[in-house]
């Protein structure tokens, strides 16, 4: 083979790995948008149960065929504090189960060389994905295209790496050199180094697999490389963590550690095989056995045994790993200080972007979560102008920080998911988000306002009469009824609920007409002086105001409606 041939099996080599990403990309992005519902009630079904944590991750890693999609988002759960890390760790078990399902259509495509291949007969699917997605009216229709299309290209992709390695496989001096890579531990080194270029498990694997059925490398070989692929997978997870707080590192720390911990097994359990068997036997020769003439399939089922091993045996190690992860990474003193923290994300992390559709629910919590911090303002500022008890004025203030800093960040959030592939719901809803954002921090100013009317009171050693503060308490107790109805219908896209928000609403306005009323009557029979009045009137508007925002909150349930 000459210098222009090799140049050109390289070339082909890039070109197979870039298309098999590309296919994974679209295919990922396209099976997350599709099933987005399904994956976001399988995170939230995740319990202590850890066989219920190995599940999730197996089928959310099969589901989108990204293990390192799911263990960022599995990162960012555990940042913000809605998953714990013996959690965490069960579900990145999974992911590596989840992960085998690439490595056997792979060697399902690489059989049929004497007649029609499957590689050639998958590879179909990318012409026959294409067309669906350009004559498609529904979105639906798209996403399927996206998938087959994306699923095709993965066979296209392994077809040029298959034809690279065939190239390399006639040289004999690159033969010999690969022969002579022997030791299983530089094996594994070459492994999890390569994977953590590419920064995919599944492509290494894949690469490993061709060079196996091409004769480029044998079988041993394959499978040392294989498990050092596992090892360089955690790099996702810890350039994700980088930034993030100390539970994510742990997390990564888990992912690591779990994956170096089942190398270190099989190592150990094939160096006992070879001097138990005197040299004879090895993973290489009992796959060969299971599985003869099918060298694609061999290592394709070892990396399946090795993955569910390492799971069964650390499993039951779960609590004493996350223990250790809780040893090499120490809490930071400002984490454990009593000073006032910051304001904060509760539900959301920059690394679920990663995972849009999962991001998307997250983002549904984290406002309905913002909604509760402006009520809780509505209500103190109740108390205080009802009471002139400021007591509650610092959680009043530090809220009302929260609320600003929640209506920019979220605001931020929604406008970068809107760049994601998103089925129509998705999008939609990020769209009235950031006006629904903007509501619930209008209802955090009008609760400062009600404040400084009550300032306005304590400046004039003036209070409310016993009847208007019994009218203020009623029209608070309509206000924090509508807040209920609205958030039922926001949180399960209930129109019943709305109309009964719609109704308690026309109850507020009624009832602060009758508060304008009874003010007048007040003001004539010298109950109440006029400064005081024009703050009661002023407060009545103020939480009729707050209840028209929560029911421009509701109003976004009717278009989400008509798309479910």
């Amino acid at each position: 083979m000459d210098i222009v041939s090799v140049i050109i099996a390289i070339l082909t080599l890039t070109a197979g790995i870039g298309v098999f990403l590309v296919a994974c990309t679209m295919m990922s992005s396209n099976l997350e948008s599709a099933s987005s519902k399904r994956l976001k009630s399988l995170f939230s079904k995740t319990g202590n149960n850890k066989w219920i944590g190995v599940g999730i991750g197996t089928i959310g890693t099969a589901a989108i065929q990204s293990s390192g999609a799911v263990t960022v988002m599995v990162l960012g759960f555990v940042n913000v504090g809605i998953m714990s890390l013996a959690q965490a760790a069960t579900i990145i078990y999974g992911t590596n189960i989840g992960t085998t399902v690439t490595a056997q259509l792979v060697a399902l495509g690489m059989f049929g060389k004497n007649s029609i291949s499957t590689t050639i007969i998958f590879a179909s699917f990318a012409g026959v994905g294409t067309f669906i997605s350009l004559f498609a009216k529904h979105e639906k229709g798209k996403q399927t295209g996206g998938i087959l299309t994306g699923f095709g290209l993965l066979f296209v992709g392994l077809g040029m790496m298959a034809s690279a390695m065939d190239e390399f496989a006639a040289l004999d001096s690159v033969k010999v050199f690969l022969a002579g890579i022997s030791n299983p531990i530089l094996l594994v080194v070459i492994g999890a180094v390569l994977t953590a270029v590419i920064q995919s498990s599944s492509v290494m694997t894949s690469i490993a697999i061709t060079m196996v059925v091409t004769g480029l490398i044998n079988l041993s070989q394959g499978i040392y490389i294989t498990m050092g692929s596992n090892i360089g997978s955690c790099v996702v997870a810890i350039i994700a963590c980088i930034t993030s707080g100390t539970n994510a590192k742990r997390t990564a720390f888990i992912h690591l550690t779990f994956n170096v911990m089942g190398v270190v097994l099989f190592l150990f359990w094939a160096c006992a095989l070879w001097l138990f068997s005197s040299g004879k036997v090895s993973y290489g020769t009992i796959f060969e056995s299971l599985f003869p003439s099918a060298p694609q399939l061999q290592l394709a089922m070892f990396h399946t045994a090795f993955n569910i091993s390492t799971m069964l045996v650390a499993l039951p190690l779960t609590n004493a790993i996350v223990r250790l992860s809780c040893l090499a990474i120490k809490d930071k003193k400002a984490e454990t200080s009593d000073l006032q923290q910051e304001p904060q994300l509760y539900f959301l992390d920059e690394q679920m972007l990663r995972t849009p559709v999962v991001a998307v629910r997250q983002l549904k919590e984290e406002i309905m979560n913002m909604a509760s911090f402006a009520m809780d303002n509505f209500r103190r500022s109740i108390h205080i102008v009802t009471t002139m008890d400021y007591s509650d004025l610092k959680k009043f203030r530090n809220t009302e920080l929260e609320l600003n800093f929640l209506n920019k960040e979220l605001v931020k959030y929604a406008v970068a998911l809107l760049n994601n592939q998103l089925n129509k719901f998705d999008h939609q809803f990020l769209s009235s988000s950031i006006l629904s954002v903007s509501d619930l921090e209008r209802i955090g100013d009008y609760s400062e306002n009600i404040v400084e009317y009550a300032d306005s009171l304590k400046q004039q050693d003036s209070t409310f009469s016993e009847d208007a503060i019994k009218e203020i308490l009623h029209l608070q107790d309509l206000v924090c009824s509508l807040y209920g109805e609205i958030m039922h219908a926001y949180k399960s896209i209930d129109l019943v609920a709305l109309d009964r928000g719609y109704q308690i609403e026309e109850e507020v306005d009624t009832f602060t007409k009758v508060m304008e009323q009874k003010h007048i009557e007040r003001l004539s029979s010298g109950v109440c002086n006029p400064q005081v009045g024009a703050e009661y009137i002023s407060l009545a508007q103020n939480s009729e105001r707050i209840a028209d925002h929560l029911i421009n909150v509701g109003n976004t349930v009717k278009d989400l409606a008509r798309l479910l």
